[in-house]
């Protein structure tokens, strides 16, 4: 079997989870990694030590024994990477979310996606999370067809990130982008629809009002509620709490159509669950059927060895078997470019929905 050679582009927080899951992967090594902050670097060449560090991202992109790449830097840096990567070296590309975070640069990703030969594949983890994955396959059975769809994350606060980036809206895109892009992808999936409309009222309530960087008080949001019509005629809402850390499970989704409703609960990271309450919970996926009523549970754990890897239930040791799989034998990525555009013009406009108390139908 020929080993799969990675070049990585930024080994911040993310890109470590990253490098852990890669080095899961039969038949998979990381060859180069372009990292531009010293303690991130140094640690990300503690997880692959057999990995060159290269002093730019045009001297990764000139090797000749690369096979994919992946790119995990600050949300407002990727459109920049990805038109670097598509003039120097268009592998195939697992590219983290967000694509972009300036509404003019959809005009960037567009062109791109016109001209670039090889697949890219965005990296919206929430997919690959196992009960996620039943509840999407078991959807329109226990449903009938989803009339209604409701993702509820109760959370931690954003962690602190390299220069703070993810303190500002100009860097993130804002929370609804930043954070949020994950479950407007997932409802779109589910729905298997497009949205028209999007409502949202949001804000920052609690989370970093005490924090100043370099005189700046940060003015990302740690609370949303956002409603959205989609073209079928579904309805879909998202509610966002980032100071719910006690919570037993952080992801909860439920839809419900004629023939009853489905849940799952998704738990967060294990190594925030407290010790002193043992082990932490399994997800679940659970069938309410109208007739006979009665609900059905089902557990869903992961491996514990994947679970270690990183803080999305398994899920990007999940995505990469696909992606690695994709690069191998050719095929189209499971998550497009307009699937990642997508979801970053539903964060946007639930941002501009919020910001001017409004109702937003030109997404």
């Amino acid at each position: 079997m020929k080993v799969i050679n990675y070049g990585i582009i930024g080994c911040g927080m993310m890109g470590q989870e990253h490098l852990r899951n890669i080095a899961l992967l039969e038949g998979a090594r990381v060859a180069a990694i372009f990292e531009p902050d010293e303690i991130m670097a140094a640690a990300a060449k503690a997880i692959a030590p057999n990995a060159k560090l290269e002093a730019s991202i045009e001297d990764l992109l000139a090797r000749d024994d690369l096979d994919c790449l992946l790119v995990a830097s600050p949300n407002h840096c990727h459109i920049d990477a990805l038109e670097q990567i598509a003039e120097l070296n268009p592998l195939p590309l697992l590219m983290e979310k967000p694509l972009y975070t300036d509404p003019a640069d959809i005009a960037r990703v567009e062109a791109i996606a016109a001209s670039y030969p090889s697949p890219i594949w965005v990296a919206m983890e929430y997919r690959y999370m196992p009960p996620i994955q039943t509840f999407a396959e078991e959807v329109q059975r226990a449903t009938g067809g989803v009339k209604m769809l409701t993702i509820r994350e109760h959370r931690f606060p954003f962690l602190h990130k390299v220069g703070d980036w993810n303190r500002f809206n100009r860097n993130t895109g804002g929370t609804l982008v930043e954070k949020c892009c994950h479950f407007f992808d997932l409802m779109r999936l589910i729905l298997g629809s497009d949205p028209v409309r999007v409502t949202a009222s949001a804000g920052q309530e609690v989370n970093h009002l005490d924090e100043a960087y370099n005189g700046e008080v940060p003015d990302i949001w740690d609370t949303a509620y956002v409603i959205v019509d989609f073209a079928t005629g579904a309805r879909a809402m998202l509610e966002l709490c980032m100071y719910a850390e006690g919570s037993k499970y952080q992801e909860e989704i439920s839809a419900v159509g004629p023939n009853g409703k489905i849940e799952a609960f998704v738990p967060g990271p294990g190594r925030f669950w407290p010790t002193h309450l043992g082990a932490p919970p399994v997800a679940q996926v659970i069938i309410s059927p109208r007739h006979p009523k009665g609900p059905q549970t089902v557990d869903i754990p992961v491996d514990p060895t994947i679970l270690d890897a990183g803080d999305h239930n398994g899920s990007t040791f999940y995505q990469h078997a696909r992606f690695l799989e994709l690069v191998r034998n050719g095929g189209v990525p499971e998550v497009s470019l307009e699937d990642g555009a997508w979801a970053v013009r539903m964060g946007l406009a639930a941002q501009k929905a919020a910001s001017e108390h409004g109702v937003i139908d030109r997404i």
